[in-house]
């Protein structure tokens, strides 16, 4: 049988940014044009645009089987069983991912999250309980005093310029079809976006195959799974480690990833 998409341990690794909720077995995603869900019984509306943008956030049809069949004689099997069902969520738009990446430098995800939060009450349109991720001329529209309200503090600067370059039509984030050396160079040409938030937002806003070797966490992740000390996890040995994994290089980052969070939680709870 095949490993299904597990939806509640995929929403519970997501950013937790106000515009989306799991009630029961059902998700619920607000958009422009209303809130969608997805449940064990299908899609709702079930049109072929929810199917493919719940489908892309989602990950519904990654092949778990395959991943789980790659990691199975590594020293990441475990993962298999301590993550199942877990896919790689995205971003709804490459606009979106970006301004959550940048959100999301130099501090703690936990902290990110909040600040995504406030700025999507701040500047979002209310769907219900939920709100509508605010566009890129809304955010534009609004000064770097007013976005940096949501607690965003010096990346409320790397917002509000990358925003007004992309309104204008001078930065392109819909690089679908560049592969990645190519985008990692181009997006690197912007202030405010180094490789880490390059290649961040690659995965999670276009789903590439990659993931940002110098993440903390990442890094992290991997010196427990294989037990060394943190220090001695240099960018370089993350990618030794993850690329012979090929097309699953992304996805096998990404789980160890969470599981870095998970495990730190735990040690938080044991501290309390």
């Amino acid at each position: 049988m095949n490993t299904l998409v597990d939806v509640r341990i995929t929403a519970m690794n997501m950013i937790r940014n106000g515009t989306w909720k799991l009630e029961g077995d059902t998700f619920h995603q607000a958009t422009e044009d209303g809130v969608i869900r997805f449940s064990p019984d299908g899609f709702d509306p079930d049109t072929k645009p929810v199917r493919r943008l719940l489908t892309f956030i989602l990950g519904l049809d990654t092949d778990l089987d395959s991943f789980y069949s790659e990691i199975s004689d590594s020293e990441f099997s475990f993962l298999s069983d301590e993550l199942r069902g877990l896919a790689q969520p995205a971003a709804p738009s490459p606009y979106q991912a970006l301004v959550e990446v940048i959100a999301q430098q130099q501090v703690s995800f936990d902290f990110a999250q909040r600040a995504i939060r406030n700025l999507v009450h701040l500047a979002g349109k209310p769907a219900g309980d939920l709100y509508v991720f605010p566009g890129a001329e809304k955010l534009a529209g609004m000064s770097e005093a007013d976005l940096r309200e949501a607690k965003l503090g010096y990346r409320a600067g790397y917002i509000k310029h990358l925003t007004e370059l992309y309104v204008r039509g001078n930065l392109r984030l819909e690089l679908w079809d560049w592969d990645v050396e190519q985008a990692v160079k181009y997006l690197m040409g912007f202030r405010g976006i180094g490789r880490w938030t390059a290649e961040l937002f690659l995965a999670y806003g276009l789903r590439k195959n990659t993931y940002p070797a110098g993440d903390l966490g990442l890094r992290r992740g991997v010196a427990k799974i294989l037990g060394r000390r943190i220090r001695d996890v240099k960018e370089r040995d993350v990618r030794e480690v993850i690329d012979p994994y090929g097309r699953w290089s992304s996805l096998l980052a990404y789980y160890i990833v969470c599981y870095d969070r998970k495990t730190e939680m735990m040690k938080k709870k044991v501290g309390k």
